[in-house]
């Protein structure tokens, strides 16, 4: 039952939409909130992201029948009943969510909060899916409103350094997303979901993920210049390397193996890049910077 709950609501993705809330609190100078807060902030943009995660597997459960990575789903298998209680119920915890971030931080970080499970559940599920092949581009802006809603937890004007964030989670969804939509090629072109790989081949698809992350490691390294320090620049530059290594194999073999290591390879860049922030932010704050 427990990890069908974890299935459902997408709490492994949460947990890191719930960590760039946490780090986009981070890098904004602003208000010091205490450690418990900091905590229900991250908790929070969890539950939202939980309730938009919920929504997906609902809307989509004819999709997932169709995908072989996806069949078990607990909507799929019957484990869940696909009644409407549980559209009620995933709407009851957004507007939790939202309500307690407008108490405890402010309007704008309950907006951000919202636009993020609106984007998702929404533009990206309802609207973009099975329509467009930028459906995961557009859809990138959830993680961006994550970032977003924890830097105006310190400060609703924002800073320089949280804008970038959430541009470098803009810019992370496409090349994370399209590698596994490689290694699900089948999947998708069986379930006619018009991801990029499905429309362009894999092989094209893979120079333009090359592309993409170039793009995204060069914008993760501009922070640097924005506020955060060596350890941040150091954690960038050695998961954008790493990251963009990786790329260069899947460019020369296209292969689901090569995606698949490459998909993995774009969570270890974005976690660098989360935990330099974390590490340098509170070095920072120790050492009276």
């Amino acid at each position: 039952m427990l990890a069908q709950l974890v299935n459902v609501f997408k709490l492994r993705i949460g947990f890191l939409i719930a960590l760039t809330a946490v780090a986009g609190y981070a890098v904004t100078p602003g208000i010091t909130l205490p450690i418990w807060q900091v905590a229900v902030l991250g908790l929070l943009v969890l539950m939202s992201s939980a309730s938009a995660g919920a929504f997906n597997q609902y809307v989509e459960r004819d999709l997932d029948a169709l995908m072989h990575r996806t069949r078990q789903r607990p909507f799929v298998t019957g484990a869940f009943s696909d009644n409407r209680l549980w559209l009620w119920g995933v709407s009851a915890m957004l507007l939790v969510s939202v309500t307690l971030a407008g108490w405890l931080f402010n309007l704008l970080t309950a907006f951000y909060i919202f636009m993020g499970a609106f984007v998702y559940a929404i533009i990206y599920t309802v609207w973009l899916k099975r329509r467009s092949v930028f459906n995961i581009v557009i859809g990138g802006l959830a993680g961006s409103f994550a970032v977003l809603g924890g830097a105006a937890a310190a400060d609703p004007g924002l800073s320089p350094a949280a804008i970038l964030l959430a541009i470098i989670l803009f810019l992370w969804t496409p090349p994370h997303f399209w590698s596994l939509a490689i290694v699900l090629h089948r999947d998708y072109a069986n379930a006619k979901v018009p991801m990029l790989p499905v429309i362009v081949g894999d092989s094209a698809a893979s120079r333009i993920i090359l592309a993409n992350t170039i793009i995204l490691v060069a914008a993760s390294i501009i922070p640097f210049f924005y506020g955060l320090g060596w350890i941040y620049l150091i954690c960038a530059a050695a998961g954008g390397g790493y990251f963009i290594f990786r790329n260069i194999e899947l460019v020369r073999q296209p292969t689901k193996e090569k995606a698949r290591v490459n998909f993995f390879a774009s969570i270890i860049q974005l976690s660098l890049v989360l935990v330099g922030v974390l590490i340098d932010t509170w070095v920072a704050s120790w050492s009276g910077v």
